[in-house]
């Protein structure tokens, strides 16, 4: 079994300077690849930030050489057409010389509402997501296309800029039904949450070359209390679910949301503090369910520069000790 650990280039609690200084630092650090959240607003108004994130992608892709990058995950339906994405994406992947992996899913309210389209139910979502994965995967033929489809229109667009070795495309999924739409379209599956039920799914449309990859928090701080505070700050938004998550229209929103989540709880869902063995052993349920890729979220932009001078090396050791030889 081989498992990739990956790094967050976390838009929201960094700005782009900082962002780009991680991201090497993170290559630096031996992790094997990096994702990039895409965000128009923060999460909570105590986060902060919300720099575009192709273009911290851009420079992230000249200031390393070998870390693969990924967007988990970008919306290409309100925000942005897919005719858009499918470009950027392209020109990325020649940028990073074949590093990237073009992550995909159906948005959150936070991010999309901000071009005055209101936002589509869920039903419409997964739909829309369908359809601009078609229109990707037409534009990175390198063809004229020409589409009229039920959400989109494409009229005489061609990139001109292609990668010969493609763009990868992960899709998020949550469930049988979501693996039935999406798993025909691309290459990989995005989760959440460490469901094996979802990884044998998955592989029952892809086989076991497939890529599935997770994400999960943690709060290193030498000190344990510091971190619990910087978690409860920074990130007790995350407590509300993706139910909850992908509607909230705005910081305040979450702020009100998310008022009465106290330090503990926090403390209960994500491991805050310098306990590495401890940090480790939080990423077994997605080892045990078979993610192939696993990155992790450190908390806060604060302390972000010593975690990765101090304890990311040592932590990736820990983890790779956990993944069973071949």
């Amino acid at each position: 079994m081989s498992v990739n650990f990956g790094y967050t280039l976390m838009t929201e609690q960094s700005g782009p300077r900082e962002l780009v200084r991680y991201a090497v630092g993170a290559e630096h650090a031996g992790f094997d690849f990096e994702v990039s959240s895409d965000h128009y607003s923060p999460w909570l108004v105590s986060q902060g930030h919300a720099p575009y994130a192709w273009t911290v992608l851009g420079a992230v892709a000249q200031a390393t050489s070998s870390v693969e990058l990924m967007t988990y995950v970008t919306c290409p339906t309100v925000r942005y057409h897919p005719a858009v994405v499918a470009q950027k994406a392209a020109t990325l992947q020649l940028l990073s010389d074949g590093r990237f992996t073009l992550g995909l899913g159906s948005g959150e309210n936070l991010n999309e509402h901000v071009v005055g389209e209101g936002w589509p139910a869920v039903h419409a979502r997964q739909d829309m997501l369908k359809e601009a994965i078609h229109i990707i995967r037409e534009l990175h033929t390198g063809e004229l296309i020409t589409w009229e489809g039920e959400y989109f229109r494409v009229d005489s667009a061609r990139i001109w800029d292609l990668p010969e070795v493609g763009v990868p495309l992960a899709a998020a999924v949550s469930g049988p039904r979501s693996i039935e739409e999406f798993a025909p379209l691309v290459d990989h599956a995005i989760a959440t949450t460490p469901d094996a039920a979802l990884v044998s799914g998955w592989d029952e449309h892809h086989g076991a070359g497939s890529r599935k990859i997770g994400q999960i928090p943690i709060c290193w701080d030498p000190d344990e209390e510091t971190a619990i505070a910087r978690a409860h700050d920074q990130f007790r938004w995350f407590a509300g679910g993706w139910s909850v998550n992908s509607d909230l229209p705005t910081p305040a929103g979450f702020q009100g949301a998310t008022q009465f989540v106290r330090p503990d709880d926090v403390a209960e869902s994500i491991v805050c503090g310098p306990d590495l063995d401890k940090i480790a052993a939080s990423f077994q349920p997605f080892l045990d369910a078979g993610f192939t890729d696993v990155a992790l979220v450190q908390i806060g932009d604060e302390g972000q520069d010593r975690f990765l001078a101090e304890a990311a090396e040592p932590l990736l050791e820990k983890l790779r000790a956990l993944v069973p030889a071949n």
